[in-house]
């Protein structure tokens, strides 16, 4: 008789290091579920990319919740009257920054991983090569696992939770270098902060920039279509 796998559930935006995240969960041994969020971003074409990592990679599983931070705004990537940064100099955090984000994306994956019976949690952040999020930063992922384990049910009957943040000491080189021995397709994926229908990137903004500089360090073909 087959033990089964144990369950882990994947934050997926449709970008690289995502990407990367679920091809590693895969690859420890979990049966991955992939989870993306739909938040008011800017354009839809990061979560077309996620559906297609999803079935790349063997999600058992992609959902997409839904949630409308667009109407608070704040930021350029929920705000169409906020211009997204192509200079590459501004500095503490940006203006991409989205208030939030990171802590409500990790607690609806919470909800969905307790009603899977999934005691792993992946996602992406990252404290090297990024744009100075303070929701990337070791201290918040500790805290969140910390809340997260006296806030639900399983974590209080002692069904602990943990999240599992694997790039957050890589540079860019070095996330595209382990995914890229894992299988990853990053042709499949869309980083661009302001990316079109067909997810062609800018080439400007940051995330770009971060994205290209990592290919040109890992030694790897950049495979980014830009407009």
């Amino acid at each position: 008789m087959n033990t089964p796998r144990p369950r882990a559930l994947v934050l997926l935006s449709g970008g690289l290091d995502s990407a990367t995240c679920l091809a590693i969960a895969r690859d420890e041994g979990f049966d991955a579920y992939a989870l993306s969020v739909e938040y008011g971003q800017r354009h839809a074409a990061e979560l077309a990319a996620a559906q297609r990592v999803a079935q790349a990679l063997g999600a058992v599983a992609h959902r997409v919740a839904h949630v409308d931070l667009g109407q608070f705004g704040g930021s350029a990537l929920t705000d169409p009257a906020l211009a997204v940064p192509t200079d590459g100099a501004e500095g503490g955090i940006p203006i991409t920054y989205v208030p939030a984000r990171n802590t409500i994306m990790l607690s609806i994956a919470m909800a969905w991983a307790e009603v899977l019976g999934a005691q792993h949690i992946y996602v992406g952040v990252n404290a090297v090569d990024y744009s100075g999020y303070p929701d990337c930063r070791p201290a918040f992922i500790e805290a969140f696992e910390r809340m997260a384990n006296l806030a639900t049910k399983a974590g209080v009957e002692g069904h602990r939770l943990s999240i599992h943040a694997p790039l957050i000491d890589l540079s860019k080189a070095d996330i595209i270098r382990q995914g890229t021995a894992l299988g990853v397709d990053y042709g499949l994926t869309v980083s661009c902060y302001q990316a079109d229908d067909d997810g062609r990137a800018c080439g400007l903004c940051d995330a770009c920039r971060l994205r290209r500089a990592g290919f040109q360090a890992a030694g790897v073909a950049d495979p980014t279509p830009y407009r």
